[in-house]
């Protein structure tokens, strides 16, 4: 096969229809939109338009509040980093920080702070620095030996 014999499937594309061609194409002088009216007209969009009446999203409820300067912590768990650690990409000598995480790769940005959830074994003794840590990490780190550290506890 060479590169001028390449053909798509049959009936794989479809020709587009052209609307206004005249009487014989059956989409010509009104081309598919009806006689009058808002939707025979250009430049309209009536998205959420319901006639008049109060469209739907408007007539429901609205519940809810969204904090414009809330933090967006980068998530890891315990697990993960214990992973890390057994291939080497985290030296246990040194603490292990955001940038240290952010360095081997386990962590991509760190965002408002790194926060170590308790998910998966963890059996190494290390100390981590983080800016924060839910209580089953914090614990399941102390357990192994090593001592966790979070920047609201420095606070």
């Amino acid at each position: 096969m060479k590169l001028n014999e390449l053909r798509d499937n049959p009936g794989a594309t479809k020709s587009r229809k052209r609307i206004g061609r005249g009487p014989g194409s059956g989409t010509g002088k009104t081309g598919g939109r009806g006689i009058k009216g808002q939707k025979s007209r250009s430049g309209v969009a009536i998205k959420g338009y319901e006639g008049g009446q109060m469209p739907l999203y408007q007539r429901l409820p609205k519940r809810g509040f969204n904090k414009p300067n809330r933090k967006k912590f980068a998530v890891v768990n315990l697990g993960l980093v214990q992973k890390f650690i057994d291939e080497k990409k985290l030296d246990t000598k040194a603490d292990i920080t955001e940038d240290a995480l952010v360095a081997s790769g386990l962590v991509r940005r760190k965002l408002d702070g790194v926060r170590i959830l308790a998910k998966g074994d963890f059996s190494a003794k290390v100390k981590l620095v983080v800016t924060g840590a839910s209580k089953g990490a914090i614990e399941a780190v102390e357990k192994a030996g090593g001592s966790l550290t979070t920047a609201a506890a420095a606070e």
